[in-house]
Parts: C-alpha cells; structure tokens; sequence
C-alpha cells in the first residue's frame, strides 16, 4: 500500500512543490548527503589506485616467480689485504645447480651486476649494466619498445652488444634514435669497453624500486648485456674505488629468478629455496622475495583499507541522515495545520507517511547523484594535481548511492510517521 502511495504522481509533484518552496532549506538538507557520497567515492577512488598501482608492481615480479639477490653481509667478517678490501658473498653457481634438482622448478634465469657507469658521446648517466640470461626478459614480462632482445647468437659470439632501459635511452640520446648507436661501459676491472645498442624496452612504469621492499626492479635504469658477454669480460670480480682505498667484490650472480611451473606450487618451492640456502650459506648474504606471497598481503591490506575508509566515509552519510531527520521533523512541526488540514479533507495515515517520505527521498537521491558527481570530480582532480592515477570503482559509486538512498529512507521514516499519528483535530488547532 505504501509503495503504491509513493509511486502516486499527485504526491510527488507535491513533494516537489513544497521543496521548491524552501529552496536553500531543501539545499543545505541535501548538503550532508552530497557531501556523504562524494567523500565515499573520493577516498574509495584514491585507495583503489594506490592499491592497484602496487599490486601491479608485485604483479610485474611474476606471480610463479622466486626472486633471490645477493646482499652483502656487515663488513666486520671480511678480508683486507692493505688499502684493498675484499668482500666474497652472495649466490654461487653450486647454489643454482642444487635449485636446478628441485621439483617445481621449470627455468632459472641469471644476472651478474658488472658497472654502474655508462658514458656515450660526452654524456654519463649512472646505472647498472648487468649480464643476464636471455629468458631474463620473459620471466618478468618485459615488453620490449623497440629493436630487438638479445639472442642465442649474442651469447655463443660473446657479441657486446646490448638492450638499454628507458630512461638510459633518454638519458644518454635525448634528441636521437639509440638504436645502433655506442655506449661506453665504465669499469675498474677492464677500463672502457663499448657496446651496441640493439634494442630498447618499453617504459616500465610499475617496476618499483628496491626501496619499496619487494625486490622489485628499476629497469628504466638498467643496461643488459649477454651473461656469456659479461662472464668473458668481467669474470665474477667487481672492482670499486672509494676515498684512496679499493673494494674487490666476488658475486658470481647479484641476481636469480627461479620461475615455477605453476601457481599452486610456488609456497613449497619457495620453503625448499630457502631451506637450501639455510644450509648452504654460513651468512645471511642472500634475500629471497616471493611476489605470490607480496600479492596476496597485498590483497589483504586492500581489502582493509576498503573497508576502513568506506567505514570513515560512511559516517558522513550518516551525519547526512542525521540532518535529513532534523530538518523533516522540524518540517513536520511547521506543517502540523497543513496536516490536520489533509487529514480532516479524508487523507489516510499512509497517504501523509508518502508525502514526508517522497521528500526525503528526493532529497537523498539528489544529494546521492549530486555527491557522485563531486566525488568523481575531485577525484580526478587528485589525479592531475597530484601526479596520481585514482580509479573510480563502480562498485564504490553503486555503494555509495544505495546507502544514501536507504539512509534517507531510514532517517526519514520516523518523522514521516510522526506526521502521520498527529491527532487531526489537535492539529487544525495548531497555531
């Protein structure tokens, strides 16, 4: 009956009639409710592109990938011989053949860290040139911009030759095409060698950085060149000057990713690594990240910071309903001539309960579209003030809209109802 009653196109246009009557009455009533949704959307849109932006990071790791890299131990263990420091620590090759004979294991792909300077006609930039094996770039899922990825070929002829990160392409050949060009590696252990660049990958702009913890990669700053290239030349020394005294490192690989044949597997592959490891490494000079495990924390944290900041939002909807029921009841109170009034003509409790509650609704409904609005404006205004991609989710605006709705109805009812019991001849004597 009552839906009914709502649906009657007499009262809705009454309840648009009396809310024209009030316009900045009916304005700042709607106000909490706009302001409600737009908060929800906003903070719902920031938090999904904060959290998509780091699960795509980890994502770009390889979900079936175990990533392990060579962390130098503290100094105190190490030898000296004069002003020379040596330093041996890290994955050795008897480590990857032990992971070889593992189950699970589908492909392992290396790399050795063998500079950190590179120079190309007067220009220098620094990054790391590393030898790498050529599944290196399928592993973690690197497209390649333009030229091409090193091959077989460049490994059996020891080719120097090399794929360079975006922005050691920008860097180093800001008004030129660096396809085929030279650049000059710079290192203590074999002075200036040059190299070819034969190709340059794609802009990626959610590697993240080691900073961040994952183990994740800056390979917009990276220089590869053939493993095969890296082993003639370079060996497994690495030589470094600092104030008067030189560094000699001996790190047979800085880097190892092991990829897994399967998703299910990667928690028992990954116990086995580490347990290898555990016994093969007097010292703690290794790091073993599995970005499945990365991903779904990940996921979780997500969820978290869903569900508090729609908590944190949604209170402002609440505080709108707050003031949707004030200002009806204060409207029921101005209106208690107009409704004895009614009431005496032949109007039913039901037909005042749809009068007040049409009211309420269209003011939650206006406020709810008009906070959809504002929320996916702001929103983007976030986006292009602050440099930071937001994402407004679909869900997050249904939400949204849906509570505001349905606060407007809960909060609006009790005062729809209290105009509805009024007494019609204590009512028409109201003054």
């Amino acid at each position: 009956m009552l839906l009914r009653t709502l649906l009657s196109p007499e009262l809705i246009g009454l309840g648009l009639r009396d809310l024209r009557a009030h316009k900045l009455r009916s304005f700042l009533t709607a106000l909490g409710m706009i302001f409600g949704v737009g908060a929800v959307i906003c903070m719902l849109s920031i938090g999904e592109g904060a959290s998509a932006e780091q699960l795509e990071q980890i994502r770009l790791l390889g979900s079936q990938n175990i990533i392990i890299r060579s962390t130098e131990p503290p100094r105190s263990g190490q030898a000296s011989q004069g002003n020379t420091r040596i330093a041996e620590y890290g994955i050795r090759r008897e480590d990857l053949r032990r992971i070889a004979e593992l189950p699970y294991i589908q492909e392992i792909a290396r790399l050795r860290e063998v500079a950190n300077e590179i120079t190309s006609g007067g220009r220098r930039i620094d990054g790391d040139v590393l030898g790498t094996t050529l599944n290196f770039f399928e592993i973690i899922n690197v497209e390649l911009g333009r030229g091409r990825l090193l091959t077989p070929l460049d490994s059996k002829e020891h080719a120097k030759v090399c794929v360079v990160g975006q922005e050691i392409a920008r860097g180093l050949f800001p008004q030129s095409d660096p396809l085929g060009r030279t650049i000059t590696v710079l290192s203590a252990s074999t002075g200036p060698v040059p190299y070819r660049v034969v190709g340059v990958l794609a802009p990626v702009e959610t590697a993240g950085k080691p900073s961040r913890g994952t183990g994740a990669r800056d390979i917009n700053r990276e220089v590869f060149i053939p493993l095969a290239t890296a082993d003639l030349r370079y060996g497994d020394l690495n030589y470094r000057r600092t104030s008067g005294s030189r560094e000699i490192k001996r790190v047979e690989y800085s880097d190892v990713y092991v990829h897994v044949n399967s998703e299910d597997n990667v928690r028992a592959a990954a116990l086995m690594v580490e347990r290898l490891f555990q016994h093969g490494h007097d010292k703690l000079d290794y790091t073993i990240n599995v970005p499945l495990e990365l991903l779904k924390q990940a996921e979780q944290t997500k969820a978290l910071w869903q569900a508090v900041l729609g908590s944190i939002a949604g209170i402002s909807l609440l505080v709108g309903g707050i003031g949707i029921m004030n200002i009806m009841l204060a409207s029921v109170t101005e209106r208690t001539r107009e409704i004895g009034i009614r009431r005496a003509l032949g109007a039913k409790q039901v037909h005042i309960t749809a009068q007040f509650l049409i009211e309420t609704l269209i003011l939650s409904v206006s406020g709810g579209i008009i906070g959809i609005i504002a929320g996916i404006g702001f929103a983007r205004v976030v986006s292009v003030s602050a440099g930071f991609d937001t994402i407004v989710p679909v869900w997050g605006v249904a939400m949204s809209f849906l509570v505001s709705v349905l606060v407007g109805i809960s909060f609006g009812l009790y005062p729809a109802r209290a105009a509805a019991r009024l007494d019609p001849i204590v009512a028409l004597r109201y003054e």
